[in-house]
């Protein structure tokens, strides 16, 4: 099987001797929120920028973005990277989502808010670093999934072994960690490392430090490149915030965060009595926000706060909000929010933080209002 693998990844990829054709294929997430799709325009002339790039159209009503009558969704490239797939000079352009008339977001496009809170904060220059863990799953027949490594239908031993381990019997997947390390860094997204989580076939990659809108594209564009690797390994990539049940860790997506203020001298005591009051004080509706069914996850066990109550604490992994034991040391650093699931989407976790810290939450019930109306049914 191994080798017919290969042999298609040898075909599917083969090198294009020719400086006619650029392919670009175009990306954006679905209907869902939480995955993407994409297809390939051949272009005959070269593309240097996105303004070389037009806009496109798909299927909505395929998607679960439109319905069957008013189907035509409209495809606005945003963010352009190399194809580290394909090759020089191929590209991938991440898009947002419009109905027919250009200017309204399509279901689960946030990010043109996003853009407009970040580019209103501006002065305050928010960097971010997003830790995305997942699991890896291996399909038994044809519905069945379980994690890699797992015995099928059965459990492992108990956590303790497996974060950043090594070993044939502790760390399972490493193989399509590592492709993945280097296709994104090949294609230029600011991914800054990987590492084996707690719990057997988990994983996670860094995305960061990422300027503003940055963040949420380059986090897209790697879970994009992620799932596309996992075809070829035959493995599933899976965001859930608690995939398994009992004790083992769920997979979340910490947020570090800074602004300018934090991140000078007297950062550290700002973060204390200026971001901690707001971030309390907005707990309640940032969680909306940060991802679904991220109240299985948020216990209080396993490396995490509750759900439902706000805390924080220096270098502490079992509080909604990490101040790191260096940014106490040097005065002055970021913080890590603890409470994003997997499966939240950057543009919105990014966006309520630089709200609640920098604009007073003035945007958040929008933010929640936008989120609400993608998930109704069409």
């Amino acid at each position: 099987m191994t080798e017919t693998i290969e042999n298609l990844r040898d075909f599917n990829y083969f090198k294009l001797n020719t400086n006619k054709h650029v392919l670009v294929e175009y990306i954006w997430i679905d209907g869902t929120g939480e995955r993407l799709r994409s297809k390939t325009k051949v272009y005959n002339t070269a593309i240097q920028s996105l303004e070389d790039v037009e806009w496109w159209t798909f299927d909505g009503s395929s998607t679960d973005q439109a319905i069957t009558k008013f189907s035509e969704i409209f495809l606005k490239p945003v963010c352009m990277v190399r194809d580290p797939f394909r090759g020089d000079p191929h590209k991938f352009v991440l898009c947002e989502t419009y109905k027919p008339d250009r200017k309204t977001p399509a279901r689960f496009n946030f990010r043109w808010i996003a853009e407009k809170i970040m580019q209103e904060a501006n002065e305050s220059d928010p960097w971010f670093g997003i830790e995305q863990e997942y699991f890896m799953l291996k399909r038994t027949g044809t519905t069945h999934l379980w994690p890699l490594g797992w015995p099928v239908g059965g459990f492992p031993y108990q956590q303790g072994r497996y974060y950043c381990s090594i070993g044939e019997r502790n760390n399972f997947g490493r193989a399509l960690s590592e492709a993945h390390q280097r296709a994104c860094l090949y294609a230029g997204l600011k991914l800054s490392g990987i590492n084996s989580e707690v719990a057997p076939s988990q994983w996670e990659f860094q995305i960061g430090i990422a300027h503003g809108i940055e963040a949420g594209d380059h986090l897209w564009l790697a879970r994009y490149i992620l799932e596309r690797l996992g075809e070829e390994f035959g493995i599933d990539i899976n965001y859930d915030p608690k995939p398994i049940q009992g004790d083992w860790n769920g997979t979340g997506a910490h947020c570090n965060f800074s602004t300018t203020n934090t991140r000078e001298q007297g950062g550290y005591e700002y973060i204390k009595e200026f971001m901690l009051p707001l971030l309390e004080k907005n707990h309640q509706k940032m969680m909306l926000l940060y991802g679904l069914n991220n109240e299985a996850r948020l216990t209080g066990k396993h490396e995490t706060g509750e759900y439902n109550q706000f805390t924080w604490g220096d270098g502490s992994r079992g509080c909604s909000i990490r101040v790191p034991i260096i940014t106490k040391e040097l005065g002055k650093g970021y913080l890590e929010d603890r409470r994003p699931a997997a499966n939240m989407d950057p543009y919105l976790v990014c966006s309520a933080l630089v709200d609640a810290t920098c604009m007073n939450g003035k945007n958040l019930m929008t933010l929640i209002e936008q989120f609400a109306e993608s998930l109704k049914q069409l």
